[in-house]
């Protein structure tokens, strides 16, 4: 009589997840998965402070600058504990990947403490030099996250070190690309920012409060900082369904990529009609 065969199929695709996401995430960088949770978890309090406190800081509800900010950390923390999952099991556990660990976590906790402080006394953590101690906290905000960005070249450099090639060479490319160019283009137009205030009044993007008229660095900087999440997707669809043009094809969209950021430059620096 025959029997159903109940064996696991053999890896075709290793690099496919097999397991759900989060217990993936646990397995690959324990500490940044936590991280991450416990930042998508602070949303709902966020959230309900939105919701309940109505106080403005230049035309936006006070709480949306940190319910921005812990999702884009967050995203950050995940994407990248998702990365050093590509690492040889012992690499994950290198004093290289502990730094990586340590001032991701170090450095976006100092910069949504700060930036819900400041919610919280309906005071801006941005552009804020009013006296001597906001002139030094926000130069510290900038410092961290010029580290924040720093994280993500220092993994790349990990993963072309020691690449996983069980996995496509279109998508590894196009991680160490989206890594290096989150530093490159994010924290580049971070500086910029720096002492470039977003213009007030006009036509606005809801929630993220993007001014429409131009003027405006902060499209710019949300298409720089979140290369590392975009560029790997592309590199995913590539492997998948470009064939043997797959590496071709990364290179066409990290160029499109580059064009798409140096427009919003451009834009986000000249002068509003």
């Amino acid at each position: 009589m025959p029997t159903l065969n109940h064996a696991h199929p053999p890896h075709t695709a290793a690099w496919l997840p097999l397991r759900p996401w989060l217990t993936e995430l646990l397995a690959r960088e324990r500490r940044l998965a936590i991280y991450g949770v416990a930042l998508l978890a602070l949303l709902l309090p966020l959230a309900l402070a939105w919701g309940i406190d109505e106080r403005l800081l230049r035309g936006a509800n006070v709480w949306i600058k940190p319910i921005k900010f812990t999702l884009s950390i967050a995203v950050l923390a995940l994407t990248t504990a998702w990365f050093v999952g590509h690492l040889p099991a012992a690499q994950r556990q290198s004093r290289a990947i502990d730094r990586v660990v340590w001032l991701l976590i170090a450095a976006g906790s100092f910069e949504l403490a700060y930036i819900t402080l400041q919610a919280a006394l309906g005071q801006a953590s941005h552009y804020n030099v009013a006296d001597a101690w906001h002139a030094a906290m926000y130069t510290l905000m900038g410092i961290g996250a010029m580290v924040l960005t720093a994280t993500q070249p220092l993994l790349a450099w990990q993963l072309y070190r020691h690449p996983d090639t069980r996995r496509p060479a279109a998508y590894r490319l196009a991680v160490l690309l989206g890594l290096v160019l989150t530093f490159a283009f994010g924290a580049g137009v971070g500086m910029l920012l720096g002492d470039r205030q977003p213009p007030d009044g006009g036509a606005t993007l809801p929630l993220l409060g993007w001014v429409l008229d131009g003027g405006d660095l902060r499209p710019a900087h949300f298409v720089g900082i979140h290369a590392g999440q975009l560029l790997p997707l592309i590199g995913l669809a590539a492997a998948a369904l470009a064939g043997r043009f797959a590496r071709p094809a990364i290179w066409a969209a990290t160029l499109a990529y580059a064009t798409l950021f140096a427009a919003l430059v451009a834009w986000g620096l000249g002068a509003r009609p």
